[in-house]
């Protein structure tokens, strides 16, 4: 069951793609990227020399440029920005496969979404998503303006195209870790996150994710729910942020003594902050059943070194999360690159 999933516990931008890098690093070159969802979230990966990339359409864990990358036909594909992406990667054309029924994004499906007034009304990063996702569940119904579009159907497409399914098969046949990199969190997802119609287009779950690649359940033997120290939304009208602060209190917190303000990839909009929520995490718990869980962004409490004392800050905090969500923290983050296990932390609170 070599199948690894990565999906965010909170509302995007929690470190999913750093994850799924560090899953691929770990498990080295025959591992394979599975990238479901779209390009209307950005993803970020670190190489080895610390040179950061903001992916929207590749996933993060493929930085490295050495494991095969799918689009299933759960993915939604903005051709020009894969392109792109391919570019300046310069990544290797034989290691990318796409589905046939890989549905791509049009200009069509973008204008749709900005007459529907979603970038204002729910603070939709205006990508086409929504309106590719829209036209593939309405089957060219005669009174919905939008098409469904597929992969197959675009020449620039051409030589990525292969039966998908029947590849991802064969590499689990021959013991290669598939990694399914999902996309934004769970309070975003459409049927599960509870803050519809401020959702996403998609279910942003584990099973979700599972689906859209075209895998079985059967599959699976690794789920990592991915959090951060303080949760973000984005500013605006995105939906609510239980425990809502700023980013000069969290910069207080810190002590770091600079803007640590953030901005989303796709939009560049200013992200909202709020204190850490035990809520929405323990029903993203309920509904994953990770195997993993990690949380990032723990430079915003304290440094590793204080992990090694027990009446920190930081120590503190981590213990106060796990007795809120009743599960222990099983990787930590400091910084966009690093993961410390918790096997090899101080006093960890046991299961």
């Amino acid at each position: 069951m070599p199948v690894s999933i990565v999906v965010g516990g909170q509302f995007g931008s929690e470190g999913k793609g750093k994850v799924a890098l560090e899953i691929v690093r770990r498990w080295g070159p025959t591992a394979v990227v599975v990238r479901v969802g779209g390009p209307n979230s950005g993803h970020t990966g670190y190489s080895h020399s610390g040179q950061r990339y903001a992916l929207r359409q590749l996933p993060a864990a493929s930085i490295d440029k050495k494991v095969d990358v799918v689009f299933p036909a759960g993915s939604y594909i903005d051709i020009a920005v894969l392109l792109a992406e391919i570019a300046l990667l310069d990544y290797p054309a034989k290691r990318i496969r796409i589905s046939p029924y890989a549905h791509i994004i049009t200009q069509e499906h973008k204008e749709w979404e900005q007459e529907a007034g979603l970038s204002s009304a729910i603070g939709s990063t205006g990508s086409g998503v929504g309106g590719a996702v829209m036209a593939s569940v309405a089957r060219e119904a005669s009174n919905y303006p939008l098409q469904s579009h597929f992969a197959n159907h675009y020449s620039q497409l051409e030589d990525f195209i292969s039966d998908t399914s029947e590849f991802l098969r064969e590499k689990i046949k021959a013991g290669a870790r598939i990694v399914i990199e999902g996309t934004q969190g769970f309070g975003l997802s459409l049927l599960e996150g509870g803050y519809w119609p401020k959702a996403t287009s998609r279910s942003t779950t584990a099973a979700g994710a599972l689906a859209e690649s075209g895998l079985s359940p059967i599959d699976v033997d690794d789920v990592s729910l991915v959090l951060r120290s303080f949760p973000i939304r984005v500013a605006g009208t995105s939906g609510p942020l239980p425990h809502e602060t700023t980013w000069q209190e969290v910069s207080c917190i810190s002590n770091r003594g600079k803007d640590i303000r953030e901005y989303t990839t796709v939009t560049k909009r200013l992200r909202r902050v709020g204190y850490f929520d035990p809520d929405v995490v323990k029903r993203a718990l309920a509904v994953n059943a990770p195997t993993r869980v990690v949380m990032n962004h723990l430079d915003y409490i304290g440094k590793v070194e204080d992990l090694s004392n027990r009446e920190s800050r930081l120590s503190r905090f981590v213990s106060q999360v796990e007795l809120s969500i009743e599960r222990q923290i099983d990787w930590l983050g400091f910084s966009p690159m690093d993961i410390i296990e918790a096997n090899r932390r101080p006093h960890a609170v046991l299961r």
